[in-house]
């Protein structure tokens, strides 16, 4: 698998869903020490500052990676079905990680179509 090309909007919804995917299991991490009734209640504390902070975080990349799709869409670098799997990828743990090897051939495709018109 390949380095993301920034230069590529594949490449770029790519690195927006590694960086949402990996904010979307920080969040669940943080969710999960709020609910621990074992804990002290200082890290339940925790948990609640980590939700807060990481869920506004967390919303705002989730936006910034349906911009990065969008623009993929509007550019014919991916198509509606693979938009629509990216998309229904980032609502998953784990999602946009396994979802990033089909983008991986597609970008790659994509920059071979680039190559050959140039």
């Amino acid at each position: 698998m390949s380095a993301p090309d920034l230069r590529d909007p594949v490449g770029r919804v790519r690195v927006a869903g590694m960086v949402e995917g990996t904010s979307f299991l920080i969040l669940l991490v943080f969710a999960v020490v709020k609910r621990l009734p074992t804990l002290s209640p200082e890290w339940n504390e925790i948990g609640r500052m980590g939700v807060r902070i990481v869920g506004i975080t967390h919303g705002v990349l989730l936006m910034v990676f349906l911009l990065m799709l969008f623009q993929a869409w509007g550019s014919r670098a991916l198509s509606g079905r693979q938009c629509g799997m990216a998309f229904l990828a980032s609502l998953l743990p784990f999602g946009p990680f396994v979802i990033d090897r089909k983008l991986a051939v597609a970008e790659s495709t994509a920059s071979r179509t680039e190559d050959a018109a140039d």
